[in-house]
């Protein structure tokens, strides 16, 4: 794998930031405005022939400058290998949609738009996929709250579901998360 990818570099000059290799899977850096061409050659070309697209999502890493990884993960039936292409994007400028060069890239785009704000531009139908059309927010971010901005709920009056402002009756607690049967922590003195 290692002397493929040092090969796919020497034949796409320019493409290829950073290449990995772990577990004899390879890992290819790439910036957004290459995608669509770095997939379309690994599809395409004779001594790749990386035809199926089994993956795609993304990663929200709120610390870097460019937050969002995207991920296409790609298998070669012929021989029997995956290849992983990876590209940083941030929150605004997104990456092209690779639906012409995949078609089953649909409806994973639409995921990670739905869920992470991952924009694709050309995407044919960009729109929620997995959360209703007037939520708020994109739930698998790192920022975004765990009990979430609204409440939902079916209400039995007016035979409807209804969003409601989320409420904490609560106030917050802290526990204390020691086991009184961890014998490193509580030692008792047996004199």
């Amino acid at each position: 794998m290692k002397s493929f990818l040092h090969n796919l570099m020497l034949t796409v000059p320019g493409l290829v930031q950073e290449i990995h290799v772990q577990k004899n899977e390879g890992t290819i850096i790439v910036e957004p405005e290459n995608v669509k061409e770095i997939l379309t050659f690994l599809r395409d070309h004779t001594s790749c022939q990386y035809k199926l697209l089994i993956e795609l999502c993304g990663a929200d890493y709120p610390s870097k400058e460019r937050r969002f990884e995207v991920v296409y993960e790609l298998l070669s039936v012929s021989s029997n290998a995956r290849i992983r292409v990876k590209t940083r994007v941030d929150e605004y400028k997104g990456v092209s949609s690779v639906t012409s060069i995949f078609s089953n890239a649909g409806w994973a785009e639409r995921e990670a738009w739905d869920l992470y704000g991952i924009f694709f531009q050309d995407h044919p139908d960009l729109r929620r996929i997995l959360t209703d059309y007037g939520f708020e927010g994109y739930p698998l971010r790192k920022d975004f709250p765990l009990s979430g901005f609204t409440e939902v709920r079916y209400d039995e009056s007016n035979k409807r579901v209804i969003y409601e402002p989320l409420e904490m009756p609560q106030e917050f607690r802290s526990f204390d998360l020691q086991s009184p049967w961890n014998p490193l922590v509580h030692t008792e003195d047996k004199s």
